[in-house]
């Protein structure tokens, strides 16, 4: 089991009012499983999705990650947690401007202290594995939408994490640079990585094997994807 959550809620006070985003959630997710977490704004999938990536901590329950109490964790622990075992990729994907390819890939090394050569290596391999060989010394302004989003992937990947998270990964991109990303997480998954998506698309949400749906700080409905057998047997032909 690489995520346990028992009984979960966190609430948040606003103006003096007590708002609760989530509400005695009990979740499971097994490694290499593709998740997709679905709800309207306000639904607190995003608040779930900040604890799951270790970014918040819950008011009340337990969060098991890999078998360690997040709860039990200071900020430092937290944030090696977060470099080490987290993979984040973000709708607007978070590239530092002045930097190219190659550079804002390299930062979880910088930040885990992984020599300078193979930090080098193991980012251009990232690119590589997105397609992006051609693109390695290109800064994102250079690049389109989706390019931007398979070098945030690279970056996510990079650690060699043990989830990648993605909030509404294709929410700035066009439908057919959103699909190439999608297509990619596919190749992703399928090379035994686990991922969990944010989406309120029901159209992303399709490419995960799990389709869980939050609404109003609960879960209404946690079922398979009838869908992935034809998206397992597209990847094949």
């Amino acid at each position: 089991m690489l995520i346990e959550i028992k009984n979960m809620s966190k609430n948040y006070s606003m103006d003096g009012v007590e708002v609760d985003a989530l509400k005695n959630i009990n979740l499971q997710i097994d490694r290499n499983e593709y998740v997709a977490i679905m709800g309207p704004s306000g639904s607190g999938k995003s608040t779930l999705m900040n604890i799951i990536g270790c970014l918040d901590t819950p008011t009340t329950g337990l969060y098991l990650f890999n078998d360690v109490d997040v709860n039990s964790l200071d900020d430092n622990s937290l944030s090696a947690m977060r470099n080490k075992e987290i993979g984040f990729v973000f709708q607007n994907f978070n590239l530092l401007p002045r930097m190219n390819s190659v550079h804002n890939v390299e930062l979880p090394l910088i930040y885990a202290g992984i020599p300078k050569a193979e930090r080098r290596e193991r980012a251009l391999n990232a690119l590589e594995h997105v397609g992006l060989t051609e693109r390695v010394n290109h800064k994102p302004g250079e690049l389109s939408g989706g390019q931007r989003q398979r070098v945030a992937i690279a970056r996510a990947m990079v650690s060699k994490p043990g989830i990648l998270l993605a909030d509404e990964p294709t929410g700035a991109l066009d439908s057919k640079m959103g699909e190439e990303i999608m297509f990619l997480f596919n190749k992703l998954h399928y090379e035994v990585n686990t991922i969990i998506l944010i989406t309120h698309e029901q159209e992303i949400a399709n490419h995960a094997h799990r389709i869980i749906f939050i609404k109003d700080g609960l879960i209404y409905s946690d079922r398979p994807n009838s869908l992935f057998d034809n998206q397992a047997t597209e990847m094949t032909e």
